[in-house]
């Protein structure tokens, strides 16, 4: 299921770990933190983010992330 999230919705949401901007990451259905020095993705469940940094996941590199469009 892709995730398909309002553009509103995505230009107000940030990382609740660093306040970074977020990323969809179509193919892992997360939102995907921007900043550098975090890059925890968040899933998306049933088109609902589930913004909590327990829930999260850390990619082992940011180059293992296919496409990733920008919430801003």
């Amino acid at each position: 299921m892709a995730v398909d999230l309002a553009p509103e919705l995505l230009e107000i949401l940030a990382c609740p770990n660093c306040h970074g901007a977020l990323a969809v990451d179509h193919d892992r259905d997360e939102l995907v933190c921007l900043a550098a020095d975090c890059g925890l993705a968040y899933p998306v469940r049933h088109q609902i983010p589930v913004l909590l940094i327990d829930e999260a996941r850390r990619p082992h590199s940011r180059t293992d992330r296919p496409e990733i469009s920008p919430g801003r």
